[in-house]
């Protein structure tokens, strides 16, 4: 599992907000000034503790025009500023103030902070240690150095710093929180989860510390945990993209897709920017079958990163898998500009051109991975396939039986083996692979049905009859094992058996013939939908519906575009009878 480190929480929470405390003198009084300044100071402080930033600025900008040299004037207004992220003027504020008063540590701590956030960290580790110089018993100067610290990459002085900060103020969860994500940074996992469930006890309700505990039950595969830790944090950090994002994480381990995805849709709602997001929504949306939804989020991931070969050819699989191949090509071609050697990114080229029935170029492929793993079983398997589907048999066979000792566990390789085999007609064998594949996995219809042909053809009724009822049992509209079955039973005298199952493969057939019609059709619908024709989409998905009734994929698309033309209440009543018919679908969201 990739380690996802609790440190980054830390170093971006850091960088974009102010120290947990309000650092600012709350007075002017020690010094002789006049009494209008110290009121607009007074005000200053007063908006600030109201939340009114902007007011406070006003506030604190008429107390520096009023008193020009007073120190703790310039560090509340560069406070203010940092607070409003104006950097420069905040920087200028606060070097006044530590210019005017050298022993005022609020300012050198604010200056340390606004200066890391201009990315001065030689600047702002001086002033922080400057802090800790004036005051060594200041936790907020400790942790202001470590912080900083932290950012320079320095995690063991940075983790010295802040357990110094704890001890000198264990009652603070925000400290505690900080500590821990440097332990769990280098790998203390143990203490970090001390210091986080220590911050949770003095705060009950931190966001940030149940974050970063979930992020790190996650990692240690305390799903249960983790879940609901994580489920917290979204609710209390609702404009958190790391949140949701770990939240779907768990929830992906978890085999929860779509609630998954719809916390990654949340996560990329709010930083649009991030590809890992992006990527593991798109792998979501696949799990869900929603082919248009899985391109849109791998596409989005190469238009951010172009020079991924990773994000090409993820959406060149999506491709695949939404019948696009021939489109898929040039994905996994610029995958393999920017990693040549990579043989899955080749094996995939390969299976392109396999589903675009172009065996030649596909098998060129195959081999050309090869030549670099050759041991691989899956390539070895493609490679057969491509040979089989061209006809070229004892070459394919040589290349499934590789595939088959170096992995005896898939049941493909037994299956296509098997098929192979009884093209040839090498019954006997055919047989022994057809239950080899079987055996590694025991609900395979389709090498029931094909067992139960061959076993048909060497004239072993009985044992036909067998395979081929389970083969209906796993899959009960599989017309052809019931069209075979009736030949079978016909062979052994049962003619009211095989009548039966001959009027079952019928009207199997029949259905099948509608569902096929209602699949191009809602193809169709679709395509006109994207090109905003919604009359013309409309119109074909009640085709689809009228020639199968009960395909859920034609309500629901039906129910978008009735949306999509301001029909609510119709449009619900189809995402209703969608949902009936198939569960995993539901209303998209707004």
């Amino acid at each position: 599992m990739r380690t996802h480190r609790i440190h980054s929480f830390v170093r971006a929470s850091a960088t974009l907000t102010l120290v947990a405390e309000l650092f600012l003198c709350t007075s002017l009084t020690q010094q002789k000034i006049p009494s209008a300044a110290e009121q607009s100071y007074q005000k200053g402080m007063a908006d600030l503790k109201r939340g009114d930033v902007q007011a406070a600025r006003v506030s604190f900008e008429q107390t520096v025009k009023l008193d020009p040299d007073s120190a703790e004037a310039h560090n509340s207004l560069g406070y203010v500023l940092l607070a409003q992220g104006q950097l420069d003027g905040a920087v200028t504020q606060l070097k006044s103030a530590v210019r005017l008063d050298p022993k005022l540590l609020l300012a050198h701590v604010n200056l340390a902070n606004a200066l890391a956030r201009q990315r001065d960290l030689a600047g702002a580790e001086a002033e922080a240690r400057q802090a800790t110089r004036l005051d060594s018993k200041s936790a907020e100067a400790h942790r202001t150095l470590g912080r900083v610290l932290s950012f320079q990459g320095k995690t063991p002085d940075a983790t010295a710093e802040l357990a110094q900060a704890v001890a000198l103020d264990p009652g603070r969860a925000d400290l505690r929180d900080e500590y821990g994500s440097l332990l769990a940074q280098s790998q203390q996992n143990d203490k970090a989860a001390e210091e986080f469930s220590e911050a949770l006890r003095l705060a009950p309700q931190f966001a940030q510390a149940k974050l970063h505990l979930g992020l790190l039950r996650w990692q240690q595969q305390q799903f249960g945990a983790a879940k609901t830790l994580l489920e917290s944090a979204a609710q209390l950090l609702p404009e958190s993209p790391q949140a949701h994002f770990y939240l779907g994480r768990v929830l992906e381990q978890r085999i929860a897709y779509r609630e998954a995805a719809r916390e990654f849709q949340a996560a990329v709602k709010l930083s649009s920017d991030w590809a890992e997001a992006h990527t593991h929504l798109g792998s979501m949306l696949q799990r869900q079958n929603d082919v248009d939804g899985a391109l849109r989020a791998f596409r989005h991931v190469v238009e951010l990163q172009p020079d991924n070969p990773d994000a090409h050819n993820n959406l060149g699989l999506a491709m695949v898998q939404a019948g696009q191949a021939a489109q898929s090509v040039a994905e996994f071609q610029a995958a393999l500009r920017l990693r040549p050697d990579d043989p899955g990114y080749r094996a995939n080229l390969g299976t392109a051109y396999l589903q675009q029935a172009d065996f030649e170029t596909a098998i060129t492929q195959f081999q050309a991975a090869l030549k670099s793993t050759p041991d691989d079983p899956t390539l070895h398997y493609n490679l057969g396939l491509a040979l089989k589907l061209k006809d070229q048999l004892p070459e394919a066979l040589a290349e499934l039986r590789k595939a088959e000792e170096l992995d005896p566990s898939q049941p493909d390789v037994h299956y296509t083996l098997g098929v192979t085999l009884w093209q040839q007609g090498a019954f006997d064998d055919s047989v022994k692979e057809l239950r080899a594949a079987i055996s590694a996995r025991s609900d395979y219809a389709e090498a029931f049905y094909t067992l139960g042909t061959v076993l048909k053809q060497q004239g072993k009724m009985k044992d036909a009859v067998d395979a081929l009822r389970e083969a209906i049992r796993l899959q009960p509209d599989f017309a052809g094992a019931h069209t075979t079955l009736a030949s079978a039973l016909r062979a052994l005298g049962d003619n009211e058996g095989a009548a039966a199952e001959a009027r079952a493969g019928a009207q199997i057939g029949q259905q099948k013939t509608g569902l096929q019609a209602a699949t191009l059709a809602t193809s169709s619908g679709r395509r006109l939908l994207d090109a905003g024709d919604v009359d013309g989409a409309i119109a074909q998905f009640r085709t689809a519906i009228n020639s199968s009734p009960n395909y859920a994929q034609a309500h629901f698309h039906l129910a978008i575009a009735l949306k999509r033309r301001g029909e609510k209440e119709e449009s619900a009543k189809e995402f209703h009878k969608a949902a009936e018919l198939d569960p995993q679908l539901s209303s998209p969201t707004p």
